[in-house]
């Protein structure tokens, strides 16, 4: 599990704590027992595409999607090859309609985290055909700390929170200097309660706008 150099300094307080060495410990014993996803080299590919000052926005997820090969190591985002699960079809949707975009053909999400979009999710790691199934193994004090020091180290990030497990971090995120966006899940379940019609894209590129930052090119 290699996190680039800036993240290595920025986190060094969260990786060298004795919980996340032992995390470390029951994530490899898990990848050399059974079939984990995302591969290994990809658990923190969504950091290691940017750095931490290259944070402008922070996308949550629940965990990885648990299907052959789609997950790949950012949150909603599948191979490029990969059909296109149901929650990324609404966030697609929302796309199309926020910002006027085509219909992307991929759902690699890899061009929005290389602008600074920090697609994570709370459990960095699932078994084959196994929903939440890393769920308390201990990366959610993680991803925690990740939020946390994020927001202390920094200002006017945009935190978009999807559902109710992830509006639960808004109490890691210092709301006066960050801007926090939070609609129901793109879940079938859950979109028609108001994800829809939410414009998370533009939103955030106006706050970006008016806090002198570079916008996303969300549009793939």
């Amino acid at each position: 599990m290699l996190l680039n150099d800036s993240w290595n300094t920025f986190l060094s307080d969260i990786i060298s704590s004795s919980s996340f060495k032992e995390l470390q410990k029951t994530i490899e014993f898990e990848y050399s027992s059974k079939t984990i996803y995302p591969k290994y080299e990809n658990i923190f590919r969504a950091f290691n595409l940017l750095t931490p000052s290259e944070v402008k926005v922070v996308i949550i997820g629940q965990d990885p999607y648990h299907g052959v090969g789609q997950a790949n190591g950012l949150a909603f985002s599948v191979c490029d090859t990969c059909k296109i699960p149901p929650s990324l079809h609404n966030i697609f949707k929302e796309l199309v309609d926020d910002m006027q975009c085509t219909y992307p053909l991929s759902g690699n999400l890899t061009q929005w985290a290389e602008q600074g979009v920090l697609l994570i999710n709370s459990v960095l790691s699932v078994v084959e055909a196994h929903a939440n199934s890393h769920k308390g193994l201990g990366w959610e004090s993680f991803t925690d700390g990740v939020i946390a020091k994020l927001s202390h180290d920094f200002e006017n990030i945009v935190f978009i929170l999807w559902g109710a497990p992830s509006q639960k971090k808004e109490s890691l995120i210092d709301t006066k200097k960050h801007h926090v966006l939070k609609a129901p899940h793109p879940s079938p379940l859950s979109s028609y309660r108001g994800f829809f019609g939410s414009k998370p894209f533009s939103k955030t590129n106006t706050y970006l706008l008016e806090h002198n930052k570079k916008v996303i090119q969300w549009c793939l």
